[in-house]
């Protein structure tokens, strides 16, 4: 199942790619239909915990006999938002959890012992298909990151690893895109990580029960059709569990945090010379299970 947030002539919806037909329903719609009481957005969702999904299911089973809640995937009408367009909080990231990339960007000695968490502001979000601002008043330097991200779905303090993928909704992808010289200048992330539209999200989000095992997906970045990231989760340096656990030990996790897990090597900066972005590339990040997410520099 892909969980998506859409506008259609204007109307922001929720909804589900159909992927065999090639369409997207838009439950918003099929609930209004059937008098249901259903969540107007992806946030008021996840606070529902299983109650989401259960409605979801029930209204999926009405696509087939309503076409007219389906849109093409090429409509032009059809805008695709991020999965959770406004989160309440900054996204929480992981810094260098892949062992490779911490040596392209230092040497082995950078690689940590703990879990190194940053953040960005919720302000950076933008859909599938939305234009990220190259700022090229600001920096000289802007680089992408593929990422998984984690979506919980159950809010938690003090979860142990062992309970920690209970408080997992599902997954999406993150493009952490990032102004390398405003985060060496300023000597910490957040306003390099944090200019407006750098964090691509989506294309959708896919519950955690249609991935078995999140520590098993293969990572590709291409710029301009060239890959420059090719990784794989199973290369962490700390699991998703890990990660939960360390954050949620004196704060509270809530349905709809956001946690993006890293990137493998093979970012611009890693380069020499380094390779960042300019006005009109194109980023396609593929995660496997989940699908592809495409942003322009403009």
């Amino acid at each position: 199942m892909k969980l998506v947030t859409a506008k259609y002539q204007g109307d922001i919806f929720l909804g589900k790619l159909i992927e065999e037909e090639n369409v997207v329903f838009n439950l918003s719609l099929a609930a209004q239909e059937k008098g249901m009481e259903f969540p107007e957005s992806m946030l008021e969702g996840l606070q529902l915990e299983e109650k989401f999904l259960e409605k979801i299911y029930e209204l999926s089973k009405a696509y087939r006999e309503n076409l007219l809640f389906t849109y093409g995937l090429n409509d032009p009408d059809l805008e695709w938002m991020a999965p959770i367009p406004r989160p309440v909080k900054n996204i929480f990231c992981v810094g260098k959890n892949y062992r490779d990339h911490a040596v392209e960007m230092g040497s082995e000695a950078d690689i940590p012992e703990h879990v190194m968490i940053f953040t960005k502001a919720p302000t950076t979000v933008i859909g599938h298909q939305a234009d990220i601002l190259r700022h090229e008043e600001l920096t000289d330097e802007l680089d992408y990151e593929g990422e998984l991200a984690v979506v919980i779905g159950k809010r938690g303090k003090g979860i142990t690893c062992d309970a920690a993928m209970d408080h997992v909704f599902g997954y999406t992808i993150i493009n952490d895109v990032t102004a390398r010289d405003l985060q060496k200048k300023h000597k910490q992330f957040l306003i390099g990580k944090s200019l407006d539209a750098s964090c691509p999200m989506g294309p959708w989000i896919v519950p955690k029960e249609d991935i078995p095992n999140p520590h098993e997906l293969k990572i590709t970045t291409k710029v301009n059709g060239e890959v420059r990231q090719d990784g794989n989760t199973r290369d962490f340096i700390f699991t998703i569990p890990e990660i939960i656990e360390t954050l949620s030990k004196g704060m509270t996790l809530e349905p709809g945090d956001v946690i993006a897990t890293g990137t493998p090597a093979g970012v611009g900066k890693g380069f020499k010379p380094p390779r960042l972005l300019n006005s009109g590339d194109t980023i396609e990040i593929t995660v496997e299970g989940i699908g592809t997410l495409v942003n322009n520099v403009v």
